[in-house]
């Protein structure tokens, strides 16, 4: 009968321990789950408009048909397809949903919210119902009140994008419908410093969501913690070498879509979204082939760089929703590249300790670099059948 030692046992914990946070941070990662498993991600654009002084503020909701199918029922016939006569059918009741959880007030007061005409609109991820909104208030305002609960109760992973124009202002801020009390806005020019702030926010919290962004990240740096020796995986000797090269991809990928989204949210490059998003996609998958069947070595900085360039494009769809303060272009569109940076930092930091840790072990080579390729390959080229070729809800 053999004993283990408590060094042994304590370093079998820590392995294991260290195995655990690896698989959960590649099932963040891969795993989409359909609404009967998970919630998903989903985002809605509100507009509101106003100035110092009126006591009426017009608005605008774009809502996923997705999401609204999940709570109202859209598809009555069950057929997979919401049709512009089950939506107008409803039109009534996204009315009534929306009104009921966004609440507008001024000086204490509530104003009376009106849900108007309703159209339909296609966003990168799909098509979304167009509500028109008007909210009377009792009197002029300085300031007003948002108080966001949309899908609040059904999804806790959705999340508003508020555009709000005031005058020639224009500044933006990310909902959260679980935010414990309203939000207040001035209704006066936004300063620089108030515009960087919340686009580094908006670029975290969008690197976060673009799941796509964040796999083709991840398909670069899972053989960053090892290198080829007679066509097989080997550990890497030292965790500066290791940095180094971690430190080309991301700047590789960092300086490529800065590129891209400066260009695209200027005016100077524009490019539709549907190529942009199938090349995304297409992107992800190859990057992960690659470490399957390596043919670019530890040139993946390249990768990154090359394929940077149509991230950005992808960026600056998502920046677009949001609208840009013009007063404010160069803070916002800075802080918003900030923000992706940070983000991605923020993945690096999270992934790349563990996999130096594991580096060299078969779990990582077979489980982690083989297993998480397949994976990421399979969910990328689902991804690209979407949206090249229009085909929705492969991925639940």
């Amino acid at each position: 009968m053999s004993v283990r030692s408590p060094a042994l046992a304590d370093r079998g914990g820590w392995r294991m321990a260290m195995r655990c946070l690896l698989f959960a941070m590649l099932g963040l990662a891969l795993c989409r789950p359909g609404p009967a498993a998970a919630h998903t991600t989903s985002e809605a654009y509100l507009t509101l408009a106003s100035r110092a002084g009126s006591a009426t503020v017009t608005g605008r909701l774009d809502i996923s048909l997705r999401d609204l199918d999940e709570v109202l029922a859209l598809d009555g016939d069950g057929n997979g397809e919401i049709t512009w006569g089950e939506l107008r059918e409803s039109r009534a009741a996204i009315g009534a949903y929306a009104t009921a959880r966004i609440g507008v007030g001024a000086a204490g007061r509530p104003c009376t919210p009106a849900a108007g005409e309703l159209q339909v609109v296609g966003h990168g991820s799909g098509n979304y119902a167009v509500l028109a909104l008007t909210f009377e208030c009792a009197a002029p305002m300085r300031e007003l009140s948002l108080d966001y609960r949309l899908f609040g109760d059904a999804n806790p992973m959705h999340r508003g994008l508020l555009k709000l124009e005031s005058g020639a202002t224009t500044r933006s801020a990310v909902l959260d419908p679980g935010a414990p009390a309203p939000q207040h806005y001035v209704l006066a020019e936004a300063s620089g410093w108030t515009t960087l702030v919340t686009y580094v926010g908006q670029g975290v919290w969008h690197i976060w969501i673009g799941i796509d962004h964040i796999l083709f990240l991840v398909a670069l740096l899972l053989p960053a913690v090892l290198w080829r020796e007679s066509g097989r995986w080997v550990a890497a000797a030292a965790f500066r070498g290791v940095s180094w090269d971690v430190l080309k991809v991301v700047t590789g990928f960092t300086l490529a879509h800065s590129i891209t989204l400066t260009l695209a949210t200027l005016g100077w490059v524009t490019l539709p979204s549907r190529p942009v998003e199938s090349v995304i996609a297409a992107s992800v998958a190859l990057a992960a082939a690659n470490n399957l069947w390596p043919v670019i070595g530890a040139r993946r900085w390249m990768v990154a760089f090359v394929f940077g360039l149509v991230h950005g494009f992808g960026f600056a769809g998502a920046l677009a929703e949001l609208g840009l303060p013009q007063g404010a272009l160069a803070w916002s569109l800075f802080g918003f590249n900030v923000g992706v940076e940070l983000g991605q930092l923020a993945i690096v930091g999270l992934f790349l300790p563990v996999a130096f840790a594991l580096r060299g072990t078969a779990f990582y080579r077979r489980a982690v670099v083989t297993g998480g390729s397949v994976l990421i390959v399979g969910v990328a080229l689902l991804w690209f059948a979407e949206r090249a070729f229009g085909i929705e809800g492969l991925l639940g």
